[in-house]
């Protein structure tokens, strides 16, 4: 086998720099990101170090190099990331009358600052909503007003925050709801919602989430200079740190319910996160069940984000999975899913 050129040697150097990078990023949702808040910044761009490895593996395949096996080998450990990131079309279930329909969303607080202009974005979701019909409907950075009604909704409960515009979450039901309560976090006006809703002769709990944001501005367009990168990288660990201490509340609370649980809502971080393994525990991914595509939650110009989730326990079968990217009523796509109470995990 001939010697590497000059331009090999360069490429294999970048090629065992993004394998380190990537390895470290493996390994990154099992560490608390208060141990290295910094480094966990790579879970956020880890599926762009799959795609360049990717690139890497052709790049030395076609000309029969070994140098292939360092991006393919990291690829296949990979293989669980990958189903994270983009997820192919599954066999689609039929629907049967004793399934529900669960909407995620955050809202954006109807757009109180006019980010989007020229449109009615509070008409327009009650439209979109209207139209969708969930059973279960779960609002985000809820800001309610004279104009925010869902009338197809028997029960709610709406919680606000203590910020001069009462910002909160809600979650509308056309189930009962027995009993509702919050995870008010320290140091933030973040928190988590829950309900306890009786369908049939079940009863299902339904939290819904609004972690730290990390303050990614999908209209970002400016220049990123030294000066800013260091900004932006201690906003993001101080974020992930808290996002820690969020996520370890929120698994403290399930711990202590009895029912069939969903958590859905917004996580404002990657699914190769600390937070999101945290958060999730041994529920199921909706998306990574029955998703399609990118699952693109959060619009974002350059990166199909996924940020919003809906997490289910073994009591339920998911039967479908959407997400809604070309409504842009918010920064945040809605999300929804249908599924099935299929009680059999009950915990004691």
């Amino acid at each position: 086998m001939r010697k590497l050129s000059w331009f090999n040697k360069i490429m294999q150097f970048f090629n065992i720099v993004l394998a380190i990078l990537t390895f470290v990023a493996y390994v990154l949702p099992f560490l608390a990101p208060k141990i290295f808040p910094i480094l966990s910044v790579f879970t956020l761009v880890l599926p762009l170090m799959l795609v360049f490895n990717f690139l890497f593996f052709l790049y030395w395949l076609l000309q029969f190099k070994k140098q292939m096996l360092l991006s393919g080998i990291l690829l296949l450990l990979g293989i669980t990331f990958i189903n994270k990131f983009y997820k192919f079309s599954t066999e689609e279930q039929p629907v049967h009358k004793d399934d529900f329909t669960l909407m995620s969303y955050n809202v954006r607080m109807f757009n109180l600052y006019k980010w989007i202009p020229e449109i009615e974005v509070t008409d327009s979701i009650k439209d979109f909503v209207k139209v969708q019909n969930p059973d279960i409907l779960c609002f985000q950075e809820y800001a309610p007003s004279n104009k925010v009604y869902f009338k197809n909704y028997g029960y709610k409960y709406i919680y606000s925050s203590a910020d001069s515009h009462k910002t909160g979450q809600a979650i509308y039901s056309k189930f009962p709801i027995i009993d509702k309560g919050n995870i008010n976090f320290p140091n933030t006006s973040n928190n988590v919602i829950y309900a306890d809703l009786k369908k049939g002769i079940d009863t299902i709990r339904v939290y819904s989430m609004h972690m730290q944001s990390i303050k990614i501005s999908p209209d970002i367009h400016e220049t990123i200079d030294e000066e800013k990168s260091k900004v932006i990288f201690k906003r993001f660990s101080e974020a992930f740190k808290k996002q820690q201490l969020q996520a370890e509340l929120i698994q403290k609370h399930k711990e202590d319910c009895h029912y069939p649980t969903i958590v859905c809502g917004d996580l404002n971080n990657s699914a190769f996160s600390y937070v999101y393994r945290s958060v999730k525990g041994d529920m199921t991914d909706a998306f990574e069940e029955v998703g399609e595509g990118f699952g693109k939650t959060y619009n974002y110009k350059y990166y199909p984000a996924r940020i919003d989730y809906v997490f289910t326990d073994d009591n339920f079968t998911i039967k479908e999975f959407t997400s809604f990217d070309t409504i842009v009523n918010s920064d945040h796509f809605p999300i929804m899913t249908r599924l099935a109470i299929t009680p059999k995990n009950l915990k004691n």
